[in-house]
Order: structure tokens, then C-alpha cells, then sequence
């Protein structure tokens, strides 16, 4: 009897939760993606009073809103090991999908010399950086996640990641800030026309 208290006790670990929750490599992984995405945070923060566009400053705080649950929402279950409080939800972007093609004469691009020289074109770059790496952080960290719980948020809040990414790609590429070449026609066809489809098909 005593030994079987003993076991319970050093299953249970230091704060009274099964000690087998999480792995150290799912605990490294889950603060890498945590830190991540506060970073991210901290930076819409500091960017936020020297955007100058009403449309960014509006796409920022819709960013900062959502992050801010999804980070609580991580939290919860990082120190639970359990479903959270609020679950993961669904982002929506206001962008539409149309894409601007082809290139636009532009001045060379260089490293600003100073915080006055900031400007929406460097603001919404540091935003895509900062949803990159989101994105990243935590496709990497889903991959491995044996806490089923922590994976599922993870891995359910890729496509969120992606969709602020792309909605901030979709305003920079409005304001030409970020442009996109186009292929000359038989180029364009000579890469679609590389590929065939092949006779395979998934057993039934």
C-alpha cells in the first residue's frame, strides 16, 4: 500500500497533475511557439501608434484581438494539460483575393537609417514576418505534440496564421508595396505543361 502511494505521488509530479502530459521536447516546443507568438505581439504593440494608414491600424488591432485570445486560449491548456476555457477560433479576413500583377518601377530598397524613416511599407513587412513565423513555430511544434490537446490548438491554429499572413500579403500588394512578376506566356505554359497526371488511384 505504501509503495502504490508512493507511485501515485511521483506520478502526480510537484503540481498534482499527471506527470506524463507533457514531454520535455512538447514543453520546449509549446514555450518556443508561446514566445513566438508574443513576440509577435510585442511588436504590433510598438508599431501600432506609427502606423499611418486607418486600414492597417484597423488590420493590426483585429490582429492583436485575436492573438491575444489565441494566446490566452494556449496558456490554459499549457499549464492544464486539458481542453481550455475558450477554444480556438476561426479568423476571418476583410481582404478580398484579387492580386495585382506584374512589376511597377520602384526606388532600390535599403535598411532605414532611422525610427523616423518607418513607415506602413516597413510596418505591414514586420507584420507578415511576425504571422511567418507564427505559422512556422507552430506547424513545427503540432508535427511532435504528444499532449493531443495542445496539438489540436496548435495545429487548428495554422490556418488562422496563414489567413492574417495572407491578408496582410494582399494589402501590401495593393498599396505596391509588395509586387508580384509575372512569367512571360511561354514560360507560364511550358511549367504547367511539365506535369501530367498519372494512373494511380487510392484503394477504395
Amino acid at each position: 500500500m505504501h509503495n502504490q502511494q508512493q507511485q501515485n505521488q511521483n506520478t502526480q509530479g510537484m503540481t498534482g497533475m499527471p506527470a506524463q502530459q507533457y514531454g520535455a521536447h512538447d514543453m520546449f516546443d509549446a514555450h518556443e511557439a508561446l514566445s513566438t507568438l508574443i513576440g509577435g505581439m510585442d511588436q504590433y504593440t510598438m508599431y501600432e501608434q506609427q502606423a499611418q494608414d486607418p486600414e492597417l491600424k484597423t488590420m493590426m488591432q483585429k490582429h492583436k484581438t485575436f492573438c491575444t485570445q489565441l494566446y490566452n486560449t494556449m496558456v490554459d491548456t499549457f499549464k492544464s494539460g486539458q481542453d481550455p476555457s475558450t477554444p480556438t477560433q476561426s479568423y476571418e479576413m476583410q481582404q478580398d483575393n484579387n492580386v495585382i500583377y506584374g512589376m511597377q518601377p520602384s526606388q532600390p530598397k535599403t535598411p532605414i537609417q532611422s525610427t523616423t524613416e518607418l513607415n506602413d511599407e516597413c510596418i505591414s513587412g514586420f507584420m507578415l514576418g511576425c504571422m511567418k513565423a507564427n505559422a512556422t513555430a507552430f506547424t513545427s511544434a503540432a508535427l511532435e505534440m504528444s499532449n493531443p490537446v495542445m496539438r489540436r490548438i496548435l495545429q487548428d491554429s495554422i490556418p488562422n496564421m496563414a489567413e492574417m499572413a495572407y491578408e496582410i500579403f494582399l494589402y501590401q500588394n495593393k498599396n505596391h508595396y509588395y509586387q508580384v512578376p509575372k512569367l512571360q506566356p511561354q514560360d507560364m505554359q511550358a511549367f504547367q505543361n511539365s506535369y501530367g497526371p498519372t494512373q494511380g488511384t487510392m484503394p477504395h
